[in-house]
């Protein structure tokens, strides 16, 4: 049996795709003996923005040190078994396998015996299952939604906790008030823990000192106060880390694009430096920020299927940014472009209806040439394309709709076709940055 014919049976399990809560999952999981209790030490990252590439910093460096380490992502982009990664020896992990995954999927099945749970619960489920039964020095497990009722939060006593920005996002889940968000976010953190915490507004901050006083973590490491991170001044390609007690001088600026990725990239060190037992160096953390790989997130297409669609010489992107945090960190990368290599900017947006268009498109008004809006292909819950061309007009750009994907690249790229080679990106949805890379054929490892 193939696993997605098992994933769609598991989708059937609860009426509701999104329903916090940890009764199910703990149910499920003394039904399966406890595995989450027999994990290697558990990093667990929280946050809006930036957690997927903080794990993958933190993944890299203790992978370089000759470790093993399993990884626990979400949502994937092409195919599930993305969300799984297992350490298979010292230094090397890889996707969960076909076989692997059935395995396991069945094995939560038979045990879960037709009982309401969620399909994120089940499947955390396995992934638990999975690592128990692989040998590894670390697991890094990242938040689905929330933490607190998150269904990775079944953890008692993880080894660190790690809280990356929080804005305002999954607001039918967490409400529009940033600081029950954070505080929702806060969930994670544990008595006797240490946390290292992200750059956050005062409201969120607030939220988690508050949770982190009530439930009394160990110590609390905060951005500006207990860690910093700035760029060389005198190498463009250099950044510097300040941590509590030492300063990392001269690593390599992250090979994720965007300066947001030197925050995140800080957040990643900050926390490794909390991993003393592992041993961690200099050398191991430059080739994790150096070598990082990270789909879809700012990630330039230079050759295949998808290029072809536009003018020789554009620069084509495609990002997942989806709420108006991740727009704030695109339009910080819209500055830097514009000072090292300056040309109009077209943007083709698909959005989940989920999400505040208006305030996702504010930040990017300034620097936006062109904007094309298009229906994120498959999924109903897309906001029509007429619909979002209206939202960006409330934010001041002048947008228009397009019947369709192929109909979107032909008006992004007629935008500037007399004139010089522009740089075209495609964001607003996950959904759709996965649908472009699977359309592209590109694999994912």
């Amino acid at each position: 049996m193939a696993s997605n014919e098992v994933l769609e049976r598991l989708q059937q399990l609860h009426p509701k795709k999104i329903d916090l809560s940890l009764e199910r999952i703990q149910r499920l999981l003394d039904k399966l003996g406890n595995p989450e209790q027999r994990l290697a030490p558990v990093i667990h990252v929280a946050g809006t923005n930036g957690k997927g590439s903080t794990v993958q910093y933190i993944r890299g460096a203790l992978e370089a040190t000759g470790k093993r380490v399993h990884t626990y992502t979400s949502p994937h982009l092409v195919r599930f078994h993305e969300r799984i990664r297992v350490a298979r020896r010292a230094s090397v992990s890889s996707l969960i396998t076909e076989e692997e995954l059935v395995a396991v999927l069945d094995e939560v099945e038979k045990a879960n015996e037709g009982d309401p749970i969620t399909f994120f619960e089940i499947t955390t489920a396995a992934a638990f299952l999975a690592f128990s039964r692989a040998p590894a020095e670390a697991v890094i497990l990242e938040v689905g939604l929330g933490g607190r009722l998150d269904a990775t939060n079944v953890i008692d006593k993880p080894r660190l906790c790690v809280i990356t920005p929080v804005s305002v996002d999954h607001v039918a889940f967490l409400g529009d008030d940033l600081a029950g968000i954070a505080a929702e976010k806060a969930g994670i953190l544990k008595k006797d823990v240490v946390a290292v915490i992200g750059p956050q507004e005062p409201a969120a901050l607030a939220a988690i000192e508050k949770r982190a006083a009530e439930v009394g973590v160990k110590k609390l490491i905060l951005h500006g106060r207990d860690w910093s991170v700035r760029k060389s001044e005198h190498e463009d390609d250099k950044i510097h880390v300040k941590v509590p007690t030492l300063t990392y001088e001269r690593l390599p600026v992250p090979g994720l694009a965007g300066p947001h990725q030197v925050l995140n990239a800080g957040l990643a060190v900050t926390a490794i430096d909390q991993l003393g037992e592992f041993m961690i160096g200099h050398y191991a953390i430059s080739e994790a920020l150096r070598d990082v790989r990270w789909p879809g997130r700012l990630q330039r297409i230079d050759d295949g299927r998808l290029i072809k669609n536009f003018n020789q010489g554009t620069e084509l992107w495609v990002d997942g940014a989806h709420n108006p945090g991740a727009a704030a960190a695109l339009a910080e990368m819209f500055v830097e472009w514009k000072k090292k290599s300056p040309k109009p900017l077209v943007l083709i947006v698909g959005m989940i209806n989920t999400k505040d268009a208006v305030s996702y498109f504010t930040p990017l008004a300034p620097h936006v040439q062109a904007l094309v809006t298009v229906d994120v292909p498959g999924q109903e819950a897309s906001i029509p394309a007429k619909e979002l061309a209206a939202a960006a007009a409330k934010a001041g750009i002048k947008a228009k709709a397009a019947k369709s994907l192929a109909d979107a690249y032909e008006q992004a790229a007629s935008a500037t076709d007399k004139g010089p080679p522009a740089r075209v990106l495609i964001t607003g949805s996950l959904y759709l940055t996965a649908h472009i890379i699977e359309a592209d054929g590109r694999e994912l490892k």
